[in-house]
């Protein structure tokens, strides 16, 4: 080894003998490509191949960004909005959510008619209506993300404008992005809406199913580890906190033994309820009453009635000073 500029460099031939060996290990990739084509013929793995395109990822979350400039217009993306202007800027972003969207939906609808061998859907025709009538309801989700918004910030002493909400909360992204998958679930349209209700989890930490159905008002504060279930169903003025689950029991088989994939799994928490960090709540006949509030770390799998306080015991702590604590270990 020849020591150079304080580097170390091989000896004469060295270079040329690796080489030799890349080359070598290249001439086989051949036959682990043909080895993964293979494995994409069989039935073991899964593959989408030859058929049309399945919803894209990456345009789901284009237009989680256009829904956000339309709901929330002049905070993300176009910030250079005036009285004057604002109903062109609206016109165009409408205008492109709508072509976007229409062409998301109908490839979701086809997948499902050429996956699952379903009789024609008429794929083009019910992603241009299923997205129309998403731009609809535009305005009625403006006015309930307006109630969010304001339940954060009369639920948060920490909070000082509207503006940080929108800005900073993870709490009010993720129920933007549940509201707007929601909206596509009610719509039934297929895949699409857990594709963007995922990326909110990916971002947030909040995993909140499009199939839950939340009212107004709704506040999540801090909100990592937040897990809403599928048939949850939520009240107004609902508050919760981090590390949160509203879960299911011990899933149900059918007689072949496949998971029973119907029916209420998840409980059900009635207007003006609170729920303190790291609760647990279990089960689709419990409800929680209204104006009832669920203590830190509390396992819940049975129904409370209204205006309850569910508490644990306190723990015993043992505190020991440094004299006590070394007295102990002679």
């Amino acid at each position: 080894m020849e020591i150079k500029y304080g580097v170390k460099f091989p000896r004469d031939g060295h270079c040329a003998d690796e080489r030799s060996q890349t080359s070598k290990y290249r001439s086989r990739i051949p036959k682990v490509v043909d080895e993964l084509v293979k494995s994409c013929q069989g039935k073991g793995c899964f593959e989408h191949i030859n058929t049309d395109p399945l919803p894209s990822r990456q345009r789901a979350v284009d237009l989680i960004e256009r829904c956000r400039d339309i709901l929330f217009p002049g905070y993300f993306r176009s910030q250079d909005i005036d009285q004057t202007s604002l109903k062109y800027r609206l016109g165009l972003d409408i205008s492109s959510l709508y072509d976007l969207l229409a062409a998301e939906i109908t490839y979701s609808i086809r997948h499902e008619c050429i996956r699952y061998n379903q009789s024609c859907q008429h794929c083009d025709e019910q992603g241009k209506k299923k997205a129309f009538h998403f731009l609809k309801s535009l305005k009625s989700l403006r006015e309930i993300l307006a109630t969010d918004v304001r339940a954060a910030y009369d639920g948060d002493p920490a909070v000082t404008s509207y503006d940080e909400i929108i800005f900073c909360y993870p709490g009010i992204l993720a129920i933007t992005i549940y509201r707007i998958a929601h909206r596509l679930y009610e719509l039934d349209v297929p895949v699409l809406p857990r594709i963007i209700s995922e990326y909110a989890h990916e971002v947030t930490g909040i995993d909140i199913h499009p199939g839950a159905v939340i009212g107004e008002s709704f506040f999540i504060d801090h909100g990592t580890g937040v897990v809403i279930g599928q048939t949850s169903e939520i009240g107004r003025r609902v508050k919760i906190y981090q590390g949160v689950t509203l879960g299911a029991l011990s899933f149900k088989r059918t007689e072949s033994g496949e998971l029973d994939r119907t029916g209420k799994r998840h409980p059900t928490l009635e207007d003006d309820v609170t729920v303190y960090a790291g609760s647990t709540i279990l089960g689709g006949e419990t409800v929680i009453g209204a104006r009832s509030v669920i203590g830190g770390n509390v396992w819940l799998t049975h129904s409370v009635p209204p205006d309850t306080k569910v508490l644990l015991n306190p723990p015993e702590l043992i505190l020991k000073t440094k004299k006590e604590t070394s007295i102990g270990q002679k």
